[in-house]
């Protein structure tokens, strides 16, 4: 299969749906919960809606964003890429989720780790803590992955969910391990190079600068304007290419993987991942009190930032610089939205009403609900 763009009418929206869309989002940058933004809509093999609007900053000569815009991805990275290598890995048995992680890294040792397997590290419920400022002291991923090893677990493994950068930059390591291969050259060869995502990428180069918005200031540790390098400071810290955070891209290259995964994982009559390891991915773990799968999240009852009206086995996740991505098999339907919200300052929490609405606005555009 592969994603055909045509007119929504024909990817089976009503008419107006997409004016519906472009309103919510306009409405968002009146009240400036964003410079920019772009969204992107698919419906059974479809891309009815790729739309940019507002401005690449707030400067008074700021460029327009355009559909080629590279925004930050943050941690839609642990589903695009560490996700995506993990599934594949799984696929040709080179890693087994019921494995300890003390079978990979033995240097994982103290109370509690010896319970601590792969599939934990997916979903969040390894007992790991959930972020440090590591960034303060530590440079380079080996540093990384010795401290967070010896680092002490702060709950009981498999008790609950705690969302863990910390506990994703382990996966990384397992994952090059078992691959032997860097995670960013692996996702180019075997994901992003066979989806045609050439706008894709870690460490974006400063030809590209001009494409990229700008995030953060940063008056403190960095001291600059973070523009053209990942806004996650411990993703900086590790040379910008992590399994937490530092891909860059364009919306129309996360709707070609957003199609690959509706098609049970088949791109172009290319499978990217077989379709009993996507099915397990995807679907809710069963962690207590969470809703977390393996690597995404899954749509939760109240509050969640697929709205309200996305069906209960969608699944999707979100990035700290304005992005989210969210899947819904049932209607065969997905929307991707980039923006740079935390464009002057992460202080700006209007990205929590944004995502909702618009994935509101997209089912109820859709013919058939």
């Amino acid at each position: 299969m592969t994603l055909r763009r045509v007119s929504p009418t024909e990817a089976g929206f009503r008419p107006g749906a997409m004016d519906e869309i472009d309103q919510v989002i306009q409405s968002f940058l009146h009240r400036r919960a964003f410079p920019g933004a772009v969204v992107a809509v698919g419906h059974r093999e479809a891309l009815a809606h790729l739309e940019a609007y507002g401005k690449l900053s707030y400067d008074s000569d700021a460029d327009d964003a355009t559909t080629e815009t590279l925004y930050d991805l943050a941690s839609l990275t642990k589903v695009v890429a560490t996700t995506t290598m993990a599934m594949i890995l799984v696929d040709e048995g080179r890693v087994d989720l019921d494995a300890l992680v003390q079978e990979y890294l033995p240097l994982f040792v103290g109370p509690g780790k010896e319970k601590v397997t792969v599939r934990h590290l997916l979903t969040h419920a390894s007992g790991i803590d959930w972020w440090a400022p590591l960034y303060l002291e530590l440079k380079g991923k080996a540093a990384y992955v010795k401290y967070i090893q010896a680092m002490d677990l702060v709950y009981e493994p498999a008790s609950k969910s705690l969302y863990s950068d910390l506990g994703m930059i382990l996966l990384g390591e397992i994952l090059e391990r078992a691959a032997d291969e860097p995670l960013d050259a692996f996702v180019r060869n075997r994901v992003f190079e066979p989806l045609g995502m050439n706008q894709t990428l870690f460490n974006p180069g400063a030809e590209l600068l001009e494409r990229i918005p700008p995030t953060e200031k940063d008056p403190d540790w960095r001291g600059r304007l973070i523009h053209g390098e990942v806004h996650d400071e411990n993703a900086f810290a590790l040379g910008g290419v992590a399994p937490h955070a530092g891909l860059f891209g364009a919306a129309g290259d996360l709707a070609r993987l957003a199609q690959t995964i509706l098609d049970d994982g088949v791109f172009e009559r290319r499978r990217i991942v077989s379709r009993k390891t996507l099915a397990e991915f995807i679907r809710s773990a069963g962690v207590p009190q969470s809703t977390r799968a393996l690597g995404w999240d899954t749509k939760s009852t109240e509050g969640s930032s697929a709205g309200t009206l996305f069906s209960p086995d969608s699944f999707g996740h979100t990035g700290f610089t304005g992005t989210s991505l969210w899947i819904d098999p049932q209607r065969e339907v997905f929307v991707i939205l980039l923006t740079n919200r935390v464009h002057p300052t992460r202080d700006n929490k209007l990205i929590h009403e944004v995502r909702p609405a618009l994935a509101d606005a997209v089912v109820r555009g859709l013919v058939d609900g």
